[in-house]
């Protein structure tokens, strides 16, 4: 029996064609800063100092210029850090991510693919 979208739970993130493959999605909580605002999608990469997850950006100096991992829910985190589920093995649509400054698709491939995620290009979606 396939999916049935009518059955699933209100709380359940609507379709977004994130996914784009049967390779195992690993899932945990992180700690992600104040003051960012993310989407699902977000390419995160961790900061050194404090194991903390922000938007991966290529100029920054911190640790986080490294992708590792991808965001699974929208975060919005105003006064204290929160906590936030991200995703670091499994196939994503690279068509549906969200990157950092001075990052792309193809910057971000090889150092994912180093950490069992895999970016496919699926176009119309």
């Amino acid at each position: 029996m396939g999916y049935d979208p009518s059955t699933s739970s209100s709380n359940a993130p609507a379709y977004d064609a994130l996914h784009a493959g049967d390779f195992p999605i690993t899932e945990k909580e992180v700690t992600i800063p104040a003051g960012a605002a993310l989407t699902r999608g977000a390419v995160m990469g961790r900061i050194t100092a404090n194991g903390q997850f922000l938007l991966s950006a290529s100029a920054a100096v911190d640790g986080s210029q490294t992708p590792v991992a991808i965001l699974m829910q929208d975060v919005a985190v105003s006064g204290a850090a929160r906590v936030g589920v991200v995703a670091f093995s499994g196939e994503f649509n690279a068509t549906k991510l969200s990157f950092g400054a001075g990052h792309t698709a193809a910057t971000v491939e090889w150092p994912l693919r180093q950490v069992g995620i895999f970016l496919k290009a699926v176009l119309g979606l």
